[in-house]
């Protein structure tokens, strides 16, 4: 049997409580097993202490009035199995200063105390906690009772968070600012300009001076052809000096050579005379010219200090608006599949929200059945689910006739709340693994308090089960029973902790049916209350 509870609690459970210098208790050591520990004691014995210590635990409040007069702080410990480890956590509480917390051994934040043991236990009573506070709790919880499977549903929102952050990442690869059309007119610009050559601007230098006198170049190119043509005196002189060389062929080397120069001659003639037939003495040129150096001359100022230099910026230019374009085509295929896995979303919420909407009136109606059975019969319970895929979930709680409804988080704490969070537990989910009750039977008895046992008892082969109790009938459902005693010698008053074996149950339980716990009749009574249902 112990196995199987093992089992059903996920591996998870409060294995042991080390309590020392908390109020009345000097020293104190508990183990608990699975299924329900009840936790007996007469009225004033410290039982309380022990709720107090576990809530320590959790991160609650520490208040310096806790430490004892056994030492100058006090310390709690707890030792929790999860799954095949043991967590160790512990609590110190001085009397003047900051408590300070452990996990493992390690100095840890209260915070971080908390976020540890909050999957673990769940305390109810003066100053409880429950798990199921959180909107993301009772939407778990809902989700739970009714087998709702969200798993599509996170999965589809994850896919587009990671698209979303997919388009963020593209538009990053974008500076801060860019203008692409600006980028394109830059790159138009220089295109335009129809750069050929990096060398340009020398050759229109040269032509600039040769346009700048234009008029005179040309008769002067014109004054070269028509002195070297061959009409010329100097072709003549030349001419006539190669007749009275003919035949003398020790000469034929001086021959040849002006044979060379009077063909030299000619060309220049010709390129001469060609150079001053296609001079362009227009105006209309030299300015021409002058617009196309003035032209690269600005496009240097804004984009290199050579032509080169221009035309490396062009390149670079023309990479960068291929890579925005590209950029800006991907962002489109992204934005497309966000807008298609938004489409799939809204349709598995509005699936989602319709189950969630259907099952809250059933969890409802549930835990209002168990409550009638728990001296709470006029209690409203109702869960809301609100938006799209009912995510907005609210547990709205009226334990009385005339009482508003009201939500779970803001019903005072006491016997009413926790056998409400009896009802709840019993309906809704077998998280967390250990749960702890003070106060679930305060103001009841008799047919009452056997239908609390009954339903802790279930409870109990979820998970783990601690209960407080003064109540015969609850105690005889329990596993294991503790009792706390306390000791007062005039000098110091003291608490004792033992776990009961089965003969001492029945004296226990005889005390807490007639005060006495050498009454026959009650004893009788405890042993047919143990037999009935221990078992």
């Amino acid at each position: 049997m112990t196995e199987e509870k093992t089992l059903t609690t996920n591996g998870k459970r409060l294995l042991e409580l080390v309590v020392t210098n908390l109020g009345v208790i000097e020293h104190a050591s508990m183990l608990f097993g699975p299924g329900m520990t009840v936790i007996t004691g007469e009225t004033g014995a410290g039982k309380t202490l022990i709720v107090t210590a576990l809530q320590l635990l959790s991160g609650q409040r520490a208040e310096s009035s806790l430490v004892g007069p056994f030492g100058e702080e006090a310390r709690v410990e707890a030792r929790y199995l999860i799954g095949d480890d043991e967590m160790i956590v512990a609590r110190v509480v001085p009397g003047v200063g900051r408590s300070r917390a452990y996990i493992n051994g390690a100095m840890a934040t209260v915070t971080a105390l908390s976020e540890a043991t909050s999957p673990l236990i769940e305390i109810h009573g003066q100053h409880g906690q429950t798990a199921l506070e959180t909107m993301e709790q009772q939407r778990t919880a809902l989700d739970t009772f009714a087998l709702i499977d969200v798993t599509d549903l996170n999965e589809l929102r994850l896919k587009e968070k990671k698209l979303l952050q997919h388009l963020e990442s593209i538009k990053g690869n974008v500076d801060a600012g860019t203008d692409l059309d600006f980028l394109k007119f830059q790159e138009r610009e220089i295109a335009d300009a129809r750069i050929e050559d990096p060398e340009e601007e020398t050759h229109l230098k040269e032509v600039e001076k040769l346009l700048a006198d234009a008029t005179g170049n040309q008769l002067a190119a014109l004054r070269i052809a028509e002195s070297l043509n061959n009409g010329g005196k100097i072709v003549e002189e030349i001419s006539s000096l190669l007749h009275e060389l003919k035949n003398r062929e020790s000469l034929n080397e001086f021959t040849s050579r002006i044979n060379e120069v009077l063909e030299l001659i000619a060309d220049i003639s010709t390129e001469s005379r060609e150079f001053s037939e296609r001079m362009d003495t227009s105006p209309e040129r030299l300015v021409e010219i002058q617009d196309r150096r003035s032209q690269l001359s600005d496009l240097r100022r804004k984009y290199g200090e050579t032509l080169e230099g221009v035309l490396s910026k062009q390149q670079q230019l023309q990479e960068r608006i291929g890579t925005l374009e590209e950029a800006d085509g991907l962002a489109e295929n992204v934005q497309v599949e966000i807008e298609k896995i938004s489409q799939e979303i809204e349709r598995e919420e509005r699936k989602v929200g319709k189950a969630r909407k259907e099952a809250a009136p059933k969890i409802s109606k549930a835990i209002e059945e168990i409550l009638k059975d728990l001296a709470l019969p006029n209690a409203q319970i109702q869960f809301h689910a609100e938006g799209t895929a009912g995510q907005s979930v609210q547990i709205l709680v009226s334990l009385n006739s005339g009482q508003n409804l009201l939500p779970l988080q803001k019903i005072a704490s006491g016997g009413e709340l926790s056998r409400t969070m009896l009802a709840m537990r019993l309906v809704l989910s077998t998280e967390p693994a250990t749960v702890v009750f003070d106060e679930v039977d305060a103001g009841v008895g008799g047919e009452t308090a056997h239908s609390i046992g009954e339903s802790l008892k279930k409870l109990a082969s979820e998970r783990q089960i601690l209960v407080v109790t003064h109540l015969a009938q609850v105690a005889s459902f329990a596993d294991a029973q503790i009792k706390i005693t306390k000791t007062d010698d005039a000098q110091m008053v003291g608490i004792g902790v033992k776990t009961l074996n089965d003969e001492q149950r029945v004296v226990e339980i005889s005390r807490m049916l007639s005060g006495s716990p050498d009454s026959e009749n009650a004893r009788k009574h405890a042993e047919e209350l143990l037999k009935k249902t221990f078992r």
